[in-house]
């Protein structure tokens, strides 16, 4: 039999990191290399200096809508019943379907009016509302 000395042994029991650590080291390197120039691919449309072109289609209508302080509706300057309102706006879609209606109502008013005439606007179908405010 064979006798080993632990000398030889010994150098196989221990793992030499150094390639591992040379390895982590330039990957290390790559990535801080790269990703600022990832970061800095950002696309963006910059304005030009010339004004856009105009269209010749025509600005589309808005109505208004204005409830009172005293409760009652106009519909473009014009005195009218909730039930009127309701026709009115009916007959307004049937013309347009993309019909657009700006509601403004009174500082004071009843908040019972304003919700009727948002109902009126909900039973019609009719989605392009703004609510008109003023600034204080």
């Amino acid at each position: 039999m064979r006798k080993t000395s632990k000398s030889t042994h010994s150098s196989l029991n221990e793992l030499n990191i150094t390639p591992l650590l040379d390895l982590v080291f330039v990957l290390l390197v790559i990535f801080i290399i790269t990703t600022p120039q990832m970061m800095n691919n950002l696309e963006m449309n910059l304005p030009s200096g010339k004004p856009p072109p105009k269209d010749n289609k025509p600005k589309p209508k808005i109505n208004r809508i204005e409830v009172t302080a005293a409760g009652e509706t106009r519909l473009n300057d014009q005195v009218v019943t909730i039930p009127q309102l309701k026709t009115d706006l009916q007959q307004m879609k049937s013309d347009n379907p993309d019909l657009a209606v700006v509601v403004k109502g009174s500082d004071d008013v009843n908040y019972q009016s304003m919700v009727s005439v948002l109902d009126v606007l909900r039973q019609l179908d009719i989605t392009k509302v703004g609510l008109a405010t003023e600034s204080p």
